[in-house]
């Protein structure tokens, strides 16, 4: 008698699979993923914390002249001008006579000073980091233009000495306060999750 094999019909021996639940492969994925994570997150606490102090740094010497780009007895407080320096050496780019005409204008120092200030606390405590980005990147946008890097000579004829027709410390700066605002940054470090649930900011997200 012909014996035929049922079609459906499989040996008792099966090859080992893996598909395992809770496998030591999956928990040392898991885990490289979360180092992965929490140290991307610190990164992003760290240059919270660096950029910030460079925004509060500026206006302290400026406001108290400690010695270092605001001489001493040169600073704010003492009667000198935030702006007056900077804007008045302006020597390229398109906005050249408008930045002289504002150089030392009071509003122009007010502004820029309270900017520094508020970007720089607003780091450094992890809170409204959305209008810090937007505060910031108008304000290095116009210092951009200030400096002008695709100028390769100034107006009165001399090299300019810019090292990149495009990108310079200012455009980095807008850069990473985007990044920082995106990524949420003021959570680790910061008083960036009790900012987010006070009822104004709920209602606006823009102010995170």
């Amino acid at each position: 008698m012909a014996v035929h094999e049922h079609p459906h019909r499989t040996s008792g021996f099966h090859l080992p699979t893996s598909r395992r639940n809770g496998s030591a492969a999956d928990g040392a994925v898991t885990a490289a993923a979360t180092t992965t994570t929490a140290t991307r997150v610190y990164a992003f606490a760290s240059l919270r914390l660096l950029t910030g102090f460079v925004f509060l740094w500026a206006f302290l010497d400026k406001t108290f002249g400690f010695g270092y780009a605001t001489p001493s007895g040169k600073g704010w407080i003492d009667g000198g001008s935030p702006t007056k320096g900077f804007l008045g050496s302006v020597a390229a780019g398109p906005m050249e006579s408008t930045f002289h005409d504002w150089a030392g204008a009071g509003w122009a120092n007010w502004l820029f000073m309270l900017g520094l200030l508020g970007i720089g606390i607003a780091l450094i405590a992890g809170v409204a980091l959305r209008p810090a980005a937007i505060a910031g990147t108008a304000m290095m946008a116009l210092m951009w233009l200030a400096e002008w890097p695709p100028a390769k000579h100034l107006s009165d004829g001399t090299l300019s000495m810019s090292s990149n027709p495009f990108v310079d410390y200012h455009l980095i700066y807008a850069v990473v306060l985007i990044a920082l605002a995106a990524a949420g940054a003021g959570v680790t470090w910061g008083l960036g999750k009790l900012w987010a649930t006070l009822p104004i900011v709920r209602d606006h997200t823009l102010l995170r």
